[in-house]
């Protein structure tokens, strides 16, 4: 199917309205590319503060919920005691027993 050579009055729109058609699918491609690219980066940062391999915990005690501070790290146990630690898991700092 060839396309008949535009002409008359509507030529120009026709033209600048496919030129805008292809201008704004150039622009949505980069800006897909670039959203996928920081998504990935920001995947594969590795985080500034991560949780130690091993904890300190008191014979008996089996944690429940783990959570971290700026400098300390607390552990929920199974017997109702909350254990505040430093950032190595290995230095007990408080214990608070919930009631």
């Amino acid at each position: 199917m060839d396309e008949a050579p535009l002409t008359g009055p509507d030529a120009g729109l026709v033209r600048y309205l496919k030129w805008l058609v292809t201008t704004l699918t150039v622009t949505m491609i980069v800006g897909l590319v670039v959203l996928i690219a920081v998504i990935v980066m920001r995947l594969n940062e590795t985080p500034g503060q991560s949780f130690p391999d091993q904890i300190a915990l008191p014979d008996g005690a089996t944690a429940t919920a783990i959570t971290r501070g700026s400098d300390w790290i607390a552990v929920v146990t199974d017997d109702d005691r909350i254990l505040i630690y430093d950032t190595t898991g290995q230095t007990l700092r408080q214990e608070i027993a919930v009631d």
